[in-house]
């Protein structure tokens, strides 16, 4: 396995991983035609060294829970400790430092009625070293969530694909006890054993299994893929807030959803409305998806370009 890229099978992986992360290693090694012991062995390696993990992530609509980007803006020398006390909080998935150290991206979510009332940015530290916050609802995603990021799905056959996607079954979701530990084990490994499952949500082994089956075909479980971006030769990783005109929205959304470099598309509220994340090779390629992908649509009036420069939390999990 070369050190610096992910080859062939790795990226095969990654892709059926999106698809299904749960999937067996016996299925998986019969649609790749290699042996069982070859794709536990190679996604175990993936995994240990840090460059892949398979999460389990709650879907916040299906879960009537609303989703909030905030935008924190600091004083340098208190990022660090600011994003720290951020991915402390249970209610946070996601938080990253961008702009140099200057501002965090900070992804959060709240019960709906929770987040009417406001109450959400009261709880935001309260410290003068921030300068200011922002909050982005987030109304709609093109891309990222289920759908993943398409820059990393794309090793499959159609033929492949088929036979790794589970069968579509919609259902109304049916709320248990137990649930919140269930979503925090597989936020830690969405591979994790039914045993681990189980304790970790005081149910037995069996009914882990078919509660897994029901939220996954209610949709408020789905599995995503964290990839370390630089060994798909993305090396430079940033999040772009767009202004759009409101009639080009939804156009302008979709389009870019289809650029293989763009991880995520959302629409939000704030002064600005639309959040893109990308993945892309130097800042040379940061420089043409700006100037010639986003600056020639129709419509997009103002970006702002906010590098990442290290992720604190990831899907509920510290990074190391």
């Amino acid at each position: 396995m070369d050190s610096d890229q992910l080859d062939e099978l790795d990226r095969r992986l990654v892709h059926a991983f999106q698809l299904d992360g749960r999937v067996p290693f016996s299925r998986l090694a019969q649609v790749l035609d290699v042996s069982d012991q070859t794709v536990a062995r190679r996604y175990h390696r993936l995994r240990s060294t840090g460059v892949v993990r398979v999460v389990g992530v709650p879907e916040v609509t299906v879960l009537r829970r609303v989703q909030w980007l905030l935008r924190v803006r600091c004083m340098p020398e208190a990022a660090g400790a600011i994003a720290t006390a951020l991915a402390r909080r249970d209610d946070t998935t996601w938080v990253s430092l961008t702009s140099g150290g200057t501002e965090i991206a900070c992804y959060t979510s709240a019960p709906r009625q929770e987040a009417d009332s406001g109450l959400l940015l009261g709880q935001l530290p309260r410290t003068p070293r921030v300068v200011s916050v922002t909050a982005h609802r987030l109304l709609r995603r093109f891309a990222g969530g289920p759908s993943g990021w398409p820059g990393r799905a794309s090793a499959l056959s159609p033929e492949q694909v088929a036979a790794l996607t589970p069968s579509p079954a919609a259902v109304p979701l049916r709320s248990e006890p137990g649930d919140e530990g269930l979503f925090a084990a597989l936020a830690h490994d969405g591979r994790a054993a039914l045993s681990t499952l189980a304790a970790a949500s005081g149910r037995s082994e069996t009914t882990v299994r078919r509660r897994l089956d029901h939220l996954r075909a209610s949709g408020a479980l789905y599995f995503d893929v964290e990839v370390d971006a630089v060994r798909l030769g993305a090396s430079l990783s940033a999040l772009l807030w767009l202004s759009v005109t409101p009639a080009r929205l939804d156009a302008v959304a979709r389009e870019v959803a289809t650029y293989a470099e763009v991880a995520l598309v959302a629409a939000t509220t704030g002064p600005t409305n639309l959040v893109i994340s990308v993945g892309l090779r130097d800042d040379d390629a940061l420089y043409t998806f700006l100037a010639t992908r986003l600056g020639s649509l129709p419509g997009v009036q103002h970006i702002e370009t906010a590098p990442m420069i290290r992720t604190i939390k990831r899907s509920g999990s510290w990074q190391s």
